[in-house]
C-alpha cells in the first residue's frame, strides 16, 4: 500500500511537471540564495576586512529579507497549484480515496519537493559559495584568498528555515482537503464569479494614497526628512498601487466596453469581457508584479549608484585629504601650534603639500527666527520644525579670508558680513539676545564642504571682525548655554592636501595620526581649568576601504534582493499566464467552433498582454521616476550628490530590467497559446 502511495505521488507531480517544474527551480533557488548569504555571513574573513562590521549587518538584513520573500512566494505558489489540482483531487475523493489517504499523497509529494528543493539549493548554495564570497571580497576590495568551506551554521538554517516553510504549506494543503467536498474540489476550478461592481469609494481612497505618497516623495527638502518620511511614502504608494489596480482597473474595463467601436471586435470582445469576471484576481497579481518590480529597480538602481560613486561620496565627505580639528573650551592662544605641528609632520613623512588651510571658527545648530537665529533655545521645549533647523558657523573676518580666498570689506563693532546656501535679504541679524548689522553678503562656499553638515537643510557663515569678537561671543553664549545637551567649543579646523600614491598618503596620515596622538597625551584636558580639549584626524584614504566595504556590501545585496524579486515577479508572470490559459481555454474553444480563427485568437492573446501586464512595469517606472527626489536625497546623508550617475544607473537598471520582462512574455505568452490557441 504504501508504494502505491509512493507511485501516486511521483505520477502526480510528473502529470503536473508544468506547474511544478517552476515550483521546484524557485524552491532550489530560493534555498541557495538564502544558504549564501548566511555561509558569507559566517564567514572568519569579515573579521579582519575593514569595515567588515558593515557588511556583517548587511547580510544580516539580507538574510531576513530573502527568508520572507521565500516562505511568502513558496505558499503564494503553492495555493496557485492546489487551486490547478483540485479537480483532480477531487475525481481522487469519487472514486473511493479517504481524505487520510489523499492526506498521505500530498505529504509523500510535499516530501519530495523538499528533499529536491533545500537538498538542490544547498548543493548550489555549497558549490557557488566559494565563487560568491570571492565576488563580495572584490566588491569590497578586500585582497584575500577565499578557501572553499561549508558553513554548518547555513546548513543548519537553511533546513529550519524551509522545512518550516514546507510544514506550514503542507497543513495549508490538509485544510483544503479537509475542508471540501467532493463536488465543491471538481468544480472549484472552474467557479465563476459574478461581474464585480465599481468600487468608488476604493478608487478614491488609492488615488489619495498614491497621491499622497508621490507628494511626500516630490515635496521633501532635506535629508532627515527623506529618511523619515521615507516608509510612509512606501506604504502609501503601496496601498495606493493596489487600490488602484483593484478598483481602477475594472472602471476602465468597464470604460472600454461602453465604447462600442473598440469593444465589439473579437480581440478586444473576448479579452475586456473575460477580464472584467476575473479582475479581482488579476488586480493583485498586477499590482504585485508592479510592486516588486518597483523594488528592483529601486534596489539595484540605488546600491549601484553607491558603488559606482564612491569617490565622489569620498570628496564630499573629505573634501582634503586630510583633515584635522582641535576643540577648545575657552578662546585658544596659539591654535597655530597644532597646525604647524600637522604640517611638520606630512612633511617629514616625504609628502608634498598642494593645498592648506586653516579657520578658527565656532559651530551651532541654531533655529530660524523672526529677526535672525536662536541657538540657546534649541532641544529646551522649543517648538520648531527640522525645516527652520540652521547650521551657523561663527568665524573672523581673517580666517574666511584664509579659508575661501574672498576679501571681506572692514566691519566694525557690531557688524557682520554673511554667506549663506539660501538667500538672506535682512539688514540685520538677531542672535539670541544681541542684533548685529549685515554688512555684506559673501558668496557661499559651494565646493569645499569640510566643515558643513550634509545633513542640514540651511548652512550659515557669519563672519565677524576678529577673533576678539569671536570670543565675546563665545563668552556670552557660554553663560546660558546648557552643557548636559551639548557641550559648547572653539574649533580650529585645517585641512590639507598632500601627494602620493595611496599606500604613501596612508603611510603619511598613520605617521600623523600618531603625531597627534601623542600631541593629546601631552596635554590632558580638563575642561574646568584648560583651554585645550582634544585633537581629531580624519584621512580621506583611511576611510577608502570603510567607504568600498560599506557600498559593496550593500550592492551585492542589493543584486541578490534584486536577483530575488526578479524571480518571484517572473514566477508570478508565468502562473498568472497559465492561470489565464487555463480559465480560457474553453472560452476560446467555443469561439473558435463559432468562427474564430486561430490569428484572431493570437490577436485577442497580444491585445491582453500589451494592455494588461505592460501596466504594471509602466507604473512601476512611474513609481521610481516620483521616488527620484526622495532617493537623491537619502543618498545625499551618505554624501553622495551625483545626479547624474543616479539618473544613469535609473535608466540602465529600467532598461536591463525591461528586456528580460519583455524576454519572460515572449516566452510565457508562448506557454499560454499553446493552451488556448491550438483549438482549430
Amino acid at each position: 500500500m504504501r508504494k502505491l502511495y509512493v507511485k501516486l505521488a511521483a505520477v502526480n507531480i510528473r502529470n503536473n511537471r508544468q506547474l511544478y517544474l517552476p515550483y521546484l527551480l524557485a524552491g532550489v533557488f530560493s534555498a541557495a540564495m538564502f544558504y549564501l548569504v548566511m555561509s558569507i555571513q559566517d564567514n572568519p574573513g569579515l573579521e579582519q576586512m575593514r569595515g567588515g562590521a558593515y557588511v556583517a549587518v548587511t547580510l544580516l538584513l539580507g538574510v531576513i529579507i530573502v527568508g520572507l520573500f521565500a516562505a511568502i512566494f513558496l505558499f503564494y505558489t503553492n495555493s496557485f497549484i492546489m487551486k490547478r489540482r483540485k479537480r483532480e483531487l477531487s475525481v481522487y475523493n469519487i472514486l473511493g480515496m479517504e481524505k487520510k489517504h489523499i492526506a498521505r499523497v500530498l505529504f509523500l509529494e510535499m516530501l519530495f519537493t523538499a528533499a529536491v528543493t533545500i537538498g538542490g539549493g544547498l548543493l548550489f548554495g555549497i558549490a557557488f559559495g566559494k565563487l560568491m564570497t570571492m565576488l563580495l571580497y572584490r566588491m569590497t576590495g578586500f585582497n584575500q584568498s577565499v578557501p572553499f568551506t561549508i558553513s554548518l551554521t547555513g546548513c543548519r538554517h537553511t533546513l529550519v528555515l524551509f522545512g518550516c516553510i514546507y510544514a506550514v504549506t503542507l497543513f495549508y494543503n490538509f485544510m483544503q482537503i479537509k475542508l471540501s467536498n467532493p463536488m465543491e474540489l471538481l468544480h472549484s476550478a472552474n467557479a465563476g464569479e459574478r461581474e464585480p461592481k465599481t468600487k468608488v469609494l476604493l478608487a478614491v481612497i488609492g488615488a489619495a494614497a498614491l497621491g499622497g505618497g508621490y507628494y511626500l516623495a516630490l515635496t521633501v527638502a532635506d535629508a532627515v526628512s527623506a529618511i523619515t518620511m521615507f516608509f510612509v511614502a512606501v506604504l502609501l504608494v503601496i496601498l495606493g498601487t493596489y487600490c488602484l489596480f483593484t478598483a481602477g482597473s475594472i472602471a476602465v474595463l468597464k470604460l472600454l466596453r461602453k465604447n462600442k467601436n473598440y469593444y465589439y471586435k473579437s480581440r478586444h470582445f473576448t479579452t475586456v469581457s473575460g477580464m472584467i469576471y476575473r479582475m479581482k484576481q488579476n488586480a493583485v497579481g498586477l499590482a504585485n508584479i508592479c510592486i516588486l518590480s518597483t523594488m528592483v529597480l529601486v534596489t539595484v538602481s540605488t546600491t549601484l549608484c553607491m558603488y559606482l560613486g564612491v569617490e565622489d561620496a569620498l570628496k564630499r565627505r573629505f573634501a582634503h585629504e586630510v583633515s584635522v580639528v582641535s576643540y577648545y573650551n575657552a578662546m585658544p592662544e596659539h591654535p597655530e601650534e597644532v597646525d604647524a605641528l600637522a604640517e611638520a609632520s606630512l612633511k617629514d613623512s616625504g609628502r608634498v603639500l598642494k593645498g592648506h588651510s586653516a579657520m578658527l571658527n565656532m559651530s551651532l545648530t541654531a533655529v530660524r527666527t523672526d529677526d535672525g537665529f536662536s541657538v540657546t533655545g534649541i532641544g529646551a521645549g522649543t517648538d520648531y520644525s527640522i525645516s527652520d533647523v540652521v547650521l551657523l558657523t561663527i568665524l573672523p573676518k581673517s580666517d574666511w579670508e584664509n579659508y575661501t580666498g574672498e576679501t571681506v570689506g572692514e566691519l566694525g563693532c557690531g557688524e557682520i558680513a554673511l554667506a549663506a546656501s539660501s538667500a538672506y535679504e535682512k539688514g540685520t541679524l538677531a542672535l539670541d539676545n544681541e542684533t548685529y548689522q549685515v554688512k555684506q553678503i559673501c558668496a557661499y562656499p559651494e565646493t569645499d564642504h569640510d566643515y558643513l553638515d550634509d545633513m542640514a537643510d540651511d548652512s550659515v557663515f557669519m563672519i565677524v571682525p576678529d577673533r576678539e569678537a569671536l570670543g565675546q561671543i563665545f563668552t556670552e553664549l557660554k553663560q546660558n548655554w546648557d552643557e548636559e545637551r551639548v557641550s559648547l567649543q572653539i574649533k580650529y579646523n585645517m585641512a590639507f592636501d598632500i601627494d602620493g600614491t595611496a599606500e604613501e598618503k596612508v603611510a603619511a596620515e598613520n605617521t600623523l595620526h600618531a603625531a597627534i596622538t601623542a600631541y593629546n597625551d601631552g596635554h590632558p584636558s580638563d575642561d574646568a581649568k584648560d583651554s585645550y580639549s582634544r585633537t581629531y584626524v580624519e584621512c580621506r584614504a583611511q576611510n577608502r576601504d570603510e567607504y568600498y566595504s560599506l557600498n559593496g556590501g550593500l550592492l551585492f545585496i542589493g543584486l541578490f534582493l534584486g536577483a530575488m524579486f526578479l524571480m518571484v515577479t517572473v514566477l508570478i508572470i508565468f502562473y498568472k499566464q497559465i492561470s489565464e490559459g487555463y480559465e480560457d481555454k474553453e472560452r476560446y474553444a467555443i469561439m473558435e467552433k463559432v468562427g474564430m480563427s486561430n490569428a484572431e485568437v493570437k490577436r485577442s492573446i497580444r491585445t491582453q498582454i500589451l494592455t494588461v501586464f505592460f501596466l504594471p512595469i509602466g507604473a512601476a517606472v512611474l513609481h521610481v521616476v516620483m521616488a527620484f527626489p526622495m532617493i537623491k536625497w537619502i543618498l545625499a546623508a551618505f554624501s553622495l550628490n551625483n545626479t547624474a550617475l543616479f539618473a544613469l544607473c535609473v535608466a540602465v537598471t529600467a532598461l536591463v530590467f525591461l528586456l528580460i520582462y519583455l524576454l519572460v512574455f515572449a516566452l510565457t505568452s508562448r506557454s499560454y497559446y499553446k493552451i488556448v490557441g491550438n483549438q482549430v
